[in-house]
């Protein structure tokens, strides 16, 4: 499958691994839209453009029922199809379970859980009218295992796996694949906020004995683009810290 001109929207894109898979996707020859709350950074422009690619932005709130409907129909009428939907668009709101508020778990399960619903919903009559197009939707290894102060984060990445694995079944027939990515820990703005202690701490846990980098999941995201033999699975990129036996 080449990916030149294909179109891909990549959701929470403005910095971090939303923007590493919107470069990896344009670095060969994507047609990318952007999507965030706030303005793309110009310099995020242009380092896409410097591919000689096209790419549009379109700000809004995922967890918006109404504003995903308008992401996918205004990326139809722009680029009259559509090919890839990364849905990277995340939050985290960390407290331990006995303090968190019902708005701190209600914020972060609106976007990182509802908002991957709402543009799967929306995408869906797209990509079933075309009978193709892949869906990859940003899960965590913390989805799988949990993590003390991280009840809302974890409940919603759990979420995103059981619904990347139902809409991988219930879209598989029209030629549809749905896979999610789960990253561990991996070096951005968030980790980058952690003390050189808990880094430490954080490398003991993994085999590897390292972070991973932006790119990493970047290229597990062209990979899955780039099969349409490969659909429900939950890959994990995370240097070994979770292995499921």
């Amino acid at each position: 499958m080449t990916l030149k001109d294909k179109v891909v929207v990549v959701t929470g894109s403005s910095r971090g691994i939303g923007k590493a898979v919107a470069v990896a996707f344009a670095q060969r020859g994507a047609t990318i839209v952007l999507n965030g709350r706030k303005p793309i950074p110009e310099p995020v422009l242009e380092e896409i453009r410097q591919y000689g690619v096209k790419v549009h932005t379109i700000l809004g709130d995922v967890s918006d029922f109404d504003f995903a409907e308008q992401l996918i129909k205004e990326t139809k009428e722009k680029y009259g199809r559509l090919d890839i939907l990364v849905n990277n668009a995340g939050v985290t709101n960390d407290m331990l379970l006995m303090r968190m508020s019902e708005e701190d778990f209600d914020k972060t399960l609106s976007i990182n859980l509802k908002g991957t619903f709402n543009t799967i919903r929306h995408a869906a009559k797209v990509l079933l009218k075309q009978k193709s197009g892949t869906i990859i939707n940003m899960a965590s290894v913390v989805g799988l295992v949990g993590n003390v102060g991280q009840a809302n984060y974890a409940a919603s990445k759990a979420g995103v796996i059981g619904l990347t694995k139902t809409a991988a079944k219930e879209l598989a027939s029209r030629g549809i694949t749905v896979n999610a990515l789960a990253p561990g820990f991996i070096e951005t703005e968030m980790t980058e906020r952690l003390s050189e202690k808990m880094k430490e701490q954080a490398s003991e846990q993994i085999p590897l004995k390292k972070f991973g980098t932006v790119e990493d999941v970047a290229r597990a995201a062209v990979f899955l683009s780039e099969n349409s033999y490969i659909t429900g699975q939950v890959i994990n990129i995370d240097g070994g810290m979770v292995m499921n036996g």
